[in-house]
């Protein structure tokens, strides 16, 4: 089902998808005084659902200097993002620890592996980033009635998200995506293709032959030759505008050139 897919894959929400931790150079590490090693921390990280919209990544910070939980809710956000399941914990950091973190927000689709993701700052972490809103999706068909009729189909949806949007508004825009998928079927956008005077392929045996090969006046296959344009698939990729001011070449040798090649069934 379609539908199920579009779900799943193509509606728009935010992850954290890097971190950066204060006396934490990479990952395989720990953090005096937190009881979860950096990698489990940052598995936990990825499950802090945010709600934002915004076109840029934003940054946000994680600073927590008492001992106990450190909670989703303890995130410090920008203006226009909230975590939508603030009592996921985070961390337990023991007397005297401290955490001080550094978070990029950033909205998407799908899933992205932090392996796609590179970054030339000492100590930032990448994650992976599970931007779908959605967690599950069930759908069934059943046959149904309609007066006297039975011959329909009735579909029964169920959408569980993760806070950040509602099921119906995920309904709503999953139904917009297909609508412009089937848009762009109905009314196809044109894209008109211009036609280029060079032939860069499918010259085949042609393109391998020399100059001297296609008929050309010695004059002419000679001054071609010096200037480094020995075979047709050389001359055929060269600007009309270099080979004019080649030495002993003009308009009237372009004309005898395009004929010779044209013999040959190649356009120039």
């Amino acid at each position: 089902m379609i539908f199920y897919v579009v779900l799943l894959t193509s509606l728009e929400g935010a992850a954290i998808i890097s971190v950066k931790i204060a006396g934490v150079k990479h990952q395989f590490s720990g953090l005096t005084g937190m009881k979860e090693d950096i990698v489990k921390f940052c598995l936990n990280l990825k499950k802090v659902r945010i709600a934002y919209s915004g076109d840029k990544p934003v940054n946000a910070s994680l600073k927590v200097t008492t001992a106990g939980e450190v909670k989703a809710s303890d995130i410090k956000l920008p203006t226009g993002a909230e975590v939508t399941n603030p009592d996921l914990i985070l961390a337990v950091l023991n007397k005297g620890a401290k955490l001080d973190a550094d978070l990029v927000i950033e909205s998407g689709t799908g899933y992205v592996s932090a392996d796609t993701k590179s970054s030339t700052e000492i100590g930032m972490i990448p994650l992976d980033a599970s931007f779908s809103p959605i967690l599950r999706v069930n759908y069934k068909v059943e046959e149904t009635r309609v007066g006297r009729l039975t011959n329909f189909d009735k579909l029964t949806l169920e959408v569980w998200t993760d806070g950040t949007i509602a099921p119906k508004d995920a309904v709503i825009k999953a139904s917009l995506v297909l609508v412009s998928y089937f848009n762009q079927i109905v009314n196809p956008v044109k894209v008109e293709v211009k036609a280029t005077e060079k032939v860069t392929n499918d010259l085949g045996l042609v393109g391998r032959l020399s100059v001297e090969e296609i008929g050309l006046p010695t004059r002419v296959a000679n001054a071609l030759a010096k200037a480094g344009f020995e075979t047709v698939e050389s001359l055929v990729n060269a600007d009309k505008s270099e080979l004019v001011k080649v030495r002993n070449l003009g308009e009237k040798s372009l004309k005898i050139i395009s004929a010779a090649l044209g013999e040959k069934g190649v356009s120039f």
